[in-house]
């Protein structure tokens, strides 16, 4: 199964790019999106409803043209899910989830708090409420691949101004704190200890020790000196975390701020 994660900060924009053109010759099985930036009804035409492929959207309710999540599958789901029972949060526009027999694939945005302190605060609400809610899933016997746009980089491996960033948002130690106190690997930033047991980043599975970003500043010349963040994942349950095979991060073409994350998982 190949799994893709994009944010695409404007889904007509990356269209516009030719990103539809570049899914179709990846053989993708389910699309995760993040911040659609459009309610569904923009984004009937045919360019947005690639052969062999159904869409489920969930939209901003609240600030139209803000955020939203997508799932694109080739198999339609058992069940389609956009709301984890929290209005600030699934109002916005930041959960669906397509649950194939016992498997569920997400596509979660979690929010940003670049912005300023008001959005620090909701973020970090947003990470307390949420964290029972994952340790829910990982307990449940389901298997489970929540993609999606996290906006906290792990490790220094994951962002290319370590140092300067240490007072920032994405790069807080309490937000990496939070981030790596849910996965179970060796590829955290040393400060917290890693779970016996937990979620398993798929890219650190496939590509440990490996220094690639998926998300660059559109201010001053970011993305041609790559001076990136990894903040884009797919955190995976330890059962289909086993199966990974491959994890690839495409930083060209360019369709986006950031790039889209595949991972295949063998069958």
């Amino acid at each position: 199964m190949r799994i893709l994660s994009f944010n695409a900060n404007g889904l007509r924009s990356a269209a516009s790019k030719g990103f539809f053109d570049w899914f179709a010759a990846q053989d993708i099985d389910v699309m995760c999106l993040q911040e659609t930036k459009a309610q569904e009804h923009q984004l009937s035409d045919a360019v947005f409803r690639p052969p062999g492929y159904k869409a489920w959207f969930k939209d901003a309710s609240t600030k139209k043209g803000y955020s939203g999540v997508a799932i694109y599958s080739r198999r339609e789901p058992d069940e389609v899910r956009t709301a984890l029972g929290w209005a600030p949060f699934d109002d916005e526009g930041r959960y669906i989830e397509a649950r194939f027999g016992n498997l569920s694939v997400v596509s979660f945005y979690i929010p940003s708090g670049s912005s300023g302190e008001l959005r620090q605060g909701f973020k970090e609400e947003v990470m307390a409420w949420l964290r029972p809610i994952l340790d829910g899933w990982l307990a449940s016997g389901r298997e489970y691949v929540l993609c999606g746009d996290w906006n906290i980089v792990r490790a220094r491996n994951d962002i290319r101004n370590w140092t300067g960033n240490q007072k920032n948002s994405g790069c807080l130690p309490h937000e990496r704190a939070w981030l790596n106190g849910m996965i179970a690997d060796a590829c955290g930033d040393g400060l917290t200890a890693a779970p016996a047991t937990g979620w398993r980043d798929a890219f650190r599975v496939a590509k440990p020790d490996a220094v690639e970003y998926s998300w660059w500043s559109q201010r001053g010349g970011a993305r041609a000196n790559n001076v990136g963040w990894r903040i884009d994942y797919q955190f995976a349950t330890p059962g289909i975390a086993a199966r990974v095979a491959e994890a690839t991060i495409f930083p060209e073409p360019k369709f986006s701020d950031h790039a889209p994350c595949l991972v295949e998982y063998a069958e």
